[in-house]
């Protein structure tokens, strides 16, 4: 199950209390105070994780907690202080407080740490409230309530290339080709429900490129119909746009409208998506009728076209070389291979 967008309460860990104590030692009748002071409580803390890549987790489970800071003791003992709540987001998660609707975090690095939610200080023990007039005092503080709060958490995957299409394009049977996600294919739309996100490979180089595959967007995406308006999100952030057009025609579509189709819906999004460099990629050419409706494409829109075909494999090598060199051209930098023992 893929959850990219849930609402998690947290609570840092409350200090501990200070301690009221004195010393009762041999030949020092005033011996004096030495109560401790209450540990710190624990911070909640957003550790961004480059090996986790949805919000599941926080959906079963949406209240998270610090440990409180332990109390203070006699002998000028301090407490220890309360354990952090480490939270690891995927890279591209968002969050926001739900009480003024502000961003507040934002995890884009692999090993990015945030505070979300301070710890409570600790209480001072009676050691510091010694005085000249008072040497014995009998007073110490309570420790800090620690920060809580209420946030969304919404991802954006950060992902190299954006895959979007109509249904019965091709995309799940691409994403299968080219990487190791393996999304369901069927001959019926809407069989994806969820961005997909798979690793395309590069052996040669030990390079690898993340694509994000936005399922379901059709006319009317950016007017929330469908499941597209959902998961546009996750390619606001790729270097390069993926168009996968069904060049066969199935259906009775027309490739040309079916491209200036997804263009205005991105517009209608985000205006800035469409400066992002893309590359469209003409499906099916092993169909009857695909290379006639390549050459009225052509003469219509003046992009540069990869053709391939996902039932034959043809042109795919082609098409994941000229991915790589557009995402370095464009400034994105491949991730390395992941080497396993």
């Amino acid at each position: 199950m893929f959850v990219d967008e849930c609402v998690i309460k947290v609570q840092a860990g409350d200090g501990g209390r200070g301690a009221v104590s004195f010393r009762r030692e041999k030949y020092e009748p005033w011996g004096g105070p030495n109560g401790g002071d209450g540990g710190r409580g624990g911070d909640v803390v957003l550790l961004g994780d480059d090996d986790t890549n949805n919000l599941i987790d926080y959906k079963y489970k949406p209240h998270w907690n610090a440990k409180i800071g332990e109390h203070g003791q006699g002998a000028d003992c301090n407490g220890k202080e309360g354990e952090s709540c480490i939270l690891r987001l995927p890279l591209g998660t968002v969050v926001i407080d739900e009480e003024t609707g502000k961003a507040v975090a934002e995890l884009i690095e692999d090993g990015q740490r945030i505070v979300l939610c301070k710890g409570g200080n600790g209480g001072w023990g009676n050691t510091h409230f010694k005085t000249a007039t008072n040497r014995a005092p009998k007073r110490a503080n309570a420790g800090q309530e620690g920060e809580i709060g209420k946030f969304r958490l919404v991802l954006k995957s950060i992902a190299d290339i954006g895959l979007v299409g109509f249904p019965n394009a091709g995309k799940s049977s691409l994403t299968t080709r080219i990487t190791k996600a393996r999304p369901k294919t069927a001959a019926y739309p809407f069989t994806t429900l969820h961005p997909q996100i798979g690793v395309i490979e590069y052996p040669k180089s030990y390079d690898r490129l993340l694509l994000a595959d936005v399922p379901g967007l059709i006319e009317g995406a950016s007017e929330n119909r469908g499941l597209g308006h959902r998961f546009l999100r996750h390619i606001e952030r790729c270097t390069l746009l993926m168009f996968l057009i069904d060049m066969a025609g199935t259906d009775n579509r027309d490739p040309r409208e079916d491209y200036k189709t997804l263009v205005n819906e991105l517009k209608l999004y985000d205006k800035t998506l469409l400066k992002k460099p893309r590359v469209v990629v003409a499906n099916k050419m092993d169909v009857e009728g695909s290379a006639a409706n390549l050459k009225k494409f052509k003469t219509r829109h003046k992009v540069d076209i990869v053709q391939i075909s996902c039932a034959t494999g043809d042109g795919l090598e082609e098409l994941t070389e000229a991915l790589r060199k557009r995402v370095i051209k464009n400034g994105g930098t491949p991730r390395l291979i992941k080497k396993t023992a």
